[in-house]
């Protein structure tokens, strides 16, 4: 795919949604890190009907780290691999107290050293709550970059990387809720949606579907 198809897509994307923002419910970077520990191999809204919850109990490390693990379990046990989490949440509040005065880190490598968190969810945080110009790539990204062709790569690393080299600098910001959102909801896993797609002239999938 060339530079100037690229940046059609990301005109239109732009045009169709101008100010693209994340699904989950938050209010300060701290919630946001939670909601994004919580939304690993669970929807967006089952994090929110959760944290809801939580949120108006505990939504500093502090107060959730005061909750303890089995307090916090009885928030987010509806939501998959809440064991896990929930102690992933704890050791992760406690390493915000001891570390970082309570506060979320805007920094990468401080991020990726918090128990549970990983390149992808350091990325949402530093994108979303902090305004950085990365790139999460999620199940859905991958997809839609593989597919359309924005920025194909056999892993999300690799996706990741092209993405970073080869969308427009203007874009950069957004490119992950544009993309994220696509593929949620237009961009499907079984049955793409290409006869609702806005980019559908500039996709270079080969298998469209124009129902």
């Amino acid at each position: 795919m060339n530079t100037n198809k690229r940046r059609k897509i990301f005109e239109k994307l732009r045009a169709g949604n101008p100010r693209p923002t994340t699904e989950l419910h938050y209010s300060t970077p701290f919630e946001l890190l939670i909601a994004v520990i919580l939304s690993a191999q669970a929807t967006d809204k089952s994090v929110n009907k959760a944290t809801e919850k939580l949120f108006k109990h505990a939504n500093s490390p502090q107060t959730i780290l005061a909750l303890g693990e089995e307090g916090l379990k009885e928030y987010i046990k509806t939501i998959g691999l809440y064991n896990g989490k929930a102690k992933n949440i704890i050791a992760t509040c406690r390493f915000l107290i001891e570390k970082h005065d309570g506060r979320v880190p805007e920094d990468r490598e401080a991020l990726e050293a918090l128990p549970g968190v990983g390149r992808k969810t350091a990325n949402v945080v530093l994108n979303t709550a902090f305004g950085h110009p990365t790139i999460a790539v999620d199940t859905h990204i991958f997809r839609v970059a593989n597919r359309t062709g924005i920025g194909p790569g056999k892993n999300v690393r690799e996706v990741e990387k092209k993405l970073l080299k080869f969308v427009p600098d203007e874009f950069k910001q957004d490119t992950h809720h544009w993309l994220i959102l696509h593929g949620r909801y237009i961009c499907t896993a079984r049955k793409p949606r290409c006869g609702a797609c806005i980019i559908e002239d500039l996709c270079e999938y080969k298998q469209k579907s124009l129902d």
